[in-house]
């Protein structure tokens, strides 16, 4: 079954209090408080849009885009380092020394553990290769852009997946209305049955007949009951709700006139459907990101540019000189610039640029893939529209023509004139009538939101 979204603000939020009396306020706290559980669907979707484990992924995917963003900044950088390096020898078969000469004794020391010290600060920064860094962080940004409109597409399923059950509920709730006036009446006839059979005027096979009918319709009600219950359990889970958290919907008070609206045309809704939906924005931006990718694998053909410099000096325990005259003369600066040209890369450069080539044809199928699916899922909505709207005007006649008749046979069977085959039918009819005028109506109303919301109206 189509995952369906549906805004409907006005029709779902609650009416605002009016302004009670003083003798009036302490009622209306308690009515507060007794319908303060109740879920309207803005309740609902902004929930979602705050707790959504999926939209919280989606949050930790535009994070991460955004750092590479960052990264790709600072590759255009130079990049700066220091380094240390301490060394301890040993020469156990060395006879050389060092000779002093102290109070006119001359001193032969031989020293078989030395150390040497290495001391270096080096820059590098890439001058020009083939201008990769500049579009690796333009195809960062498109992808960062990319991840938001991608969290935003998931937010759009996910608020019309909770539109789908809340309307749904909506739809048992009347239906289980249906059913228990369904069951009254069938209660209300069994009586009567049994008055009539006490009386010889009814067998009792036709009572049977009468009393099964009453069971099940309270048959019918249960069932419906569970059917809502977990219909609100589904909503209940994409709220991310916990399990002994108390939640119930709120059942607004729901005209026909908002079945019978105008259907917006389906051209002008798809129109407005390639500006304004994420996910289309999307695939142009991956076309866009695709094409720098063919960018960078070219450059992979052209000569890199890069300075580099550096600082060093070092000591050692073999110079009779002290660390910090051997850190002074031992001193030296260099720099810099390197040119390298690819000769012959094994096809490696050449597979690069093939291979982004048939990226960006494929980001094209996708991004026509995406409007063709759009265009479905619009005409889908469209058509359900048309047809809905007009079962919901031909079962509002039929509900009122089936009502007229269930009237008429129900007076005709206390009279006699007619069985109780005849009634049960009747009775089915009406049911069934009734059943598809909230059905048609329901899912009228929601594809008409549908609609306007893929037309990028305000909701």
């Amino acid at each position: 079954m189509k995952t369906k979204y549906l805004f409907l603000m006005s029709l779902l939020l609650p009416p605002l209090p009016l302004l009670a009396h003083e003798g009036e306020k302490a009622d209306n706290v308690t009515n507060a408080q007794a319908t303060q559980h109740k879920w309207t669907l803005d309740d609902c979707i902004r929930h979602a849009m705050e707790n959504s484990i999926e939209l919280k992924k989606s949050q930790v995917s535009i994070l991460s885009s955004k750092e590479d963003v960052e990264q790709a900044k600072a590759a255009l950088l130079p990049s700066l380092n220091a380094s240390t390096n301490q060394s301890f020898g040993w020469r156990p078969w060395n006879e050389a020394g060092v000779s002093t000469v102290a109070n006119g004794t001359v001193v032969n020391k031989v020293s078989k553990t030395y150390y040497n010290g290495n001391y270096a600060v080096n820059a590098q920064w890439t001058l020009w290769n083939g201008n990769r860094n500049h579009n690796t962080l333009k195809q960062n940004k498109l992808t960062a852009e990319k991840a938001e409109l991608d969290s935003a597409t998931t937010a759009n399923a996910l608020k019309e997946e909770i539109a789908n059950l809340y309307v749904q509920i909506l739809y048992l709730n009347e239906a289980i209305a249906v059913n228990k006036q369904s069951y009254a009446t069938s209660l209300k006839n069994e009586e009567s049955g049994k008055a009539q059979v006490e009386v010889g005027k009814m067998s009792k096979a036709d009572l049977a007949q009468l009393t099964a009918q009453t069971k099940q319709d309270e048959y019918n009600i249960v069932s419906a009951q569970a059917e809502t219950a977990r219909a609100k359990l589904q909503l209940k889970q994409l709220l991310e709700l916990d399990g002994d958290t108390e939640f119930d919907i709120y059942i607004p008070e729901e005209s026909n006139d908002k079945a019978l609206a105008d259907i917006p045309s389906l051209q002008s809704v798809y129109q407005n459907a390639l500006i304004s939906r994420p996910e289309i924005a999307s695939g142009q931006l991956n076309i866009e990101s695709q094409e720098l990718g063919v960018k960078i694998a070219k450059a992979g053909k052209l000569p890199q540019i890069s300075m580099s410099g550096g600082l060093g000096t070092s000591t050692t325990s073999m110079n009779n000189n002290s660390w910090g005259y051997q850190m002074k003369t031992n001193f030296d600066a260099t720099a810099g610039f390197t040119v390298s040209v690819p000769i012959f890369d094994n096809r490696s450069t050449k597979t690069n640029v093939n291979k982004a080539r048939l990226a960006v044809i494929e980001a094209n199928l996708d991004l026509q893939d995406k409007r063709k699916t759009l265009y479905s899922t619009i005409e889908g909505y469209w058509l359900d529209a048309n047809t809905n709207q007009q079962k919901f005007k031909a079962a509002q006649a039929s509900v009122e023509s089936m009502e007229a008749s269930y009237d008429l046979l129900s007076e005709q069977f206390r009279l006699g004139l007619k069985n109780i085959v005849e009634l049960m039918t009747g009775k089915d009819n009406l049911v069934n009538a009734q059943q598809n005028m909230l059905q048609s109506k329901y899912m009228t109303i929601l594809d008409i939101q549908l609609l306007k919301f893929y037309n990028g109206e305000s909701l």
